[in-house]
């Protein structure tokens, strides 16, 4: 029979091992998720490219609608097991938080594409005014994030 410390150290470093090969598997699991939502967006962006969005809060001089609508367009994106890892990390350490920049990236650009196929859809070429909401969805004890919502708006110009 092994003696307890022995026993104890092994079953330290099958935790250690099992820890190890969840994040590397959460690594290459996100990362083909993500690369596979990343070409899903700039193939959907290339088909609704001719429906333009700005800013701005008036319609162009040359442009008078036949009619005008709200757009909307949102999404959830939930972050994954080894970005929310990496977060914590640099929490801990501080520093920017960069883990969390493409889940952002990808959301935003998402609530667009969203906010375009709506507008598409009621036969609009322009959405004018467009702005964006963006909130955290907090989980667990410590109030870390685990999802983000965007919420993209404007007003779509009708001919």
């Amino acid at each position: 029979m092994a003696p307890p410390s022995a026993s104890k150290t092994n079953n330290t470093m099958d935790q250690l091992v099992i820890f190890t090969v969840l994040m590397i598997l959460g690594y290459v699991f996100g990362r083909l998720a993500e690369t596979r939502h990343f070409q899903s967006i700039r193939k959907r962006e290339r088909r609704l490219r001719n429906v333009l969005i700005f800013s701005s809060r008036f319609c162009p001089p040359d442009r008078v609608p036949e009619q005008t609508l709200l757009v909307t367009g949102s999404v959830v994106i939930s972050i994954d097991y080894f970005k929310r890892f990496i977060a914590s990390l640099r929490n801990l350490f501080g520093g920017p938080v960069t883990a969390y920049e493409s889940l952002l990236e990808r959301a935003r650009r998402e609530a667009i594409l969203r906010m375009k196929e709506a507008a598409k859809a009621q036969g609009a070429d322009m959405i004018i005014n467009v702005k964006m909401a963006t909130a955290p969805i907090s989980q667990g004890v410590y109030s870390s994030m685990g999802c983000v919502e965007v919420l993209a708006y404007g007003t779509a110009l009708v001919r």
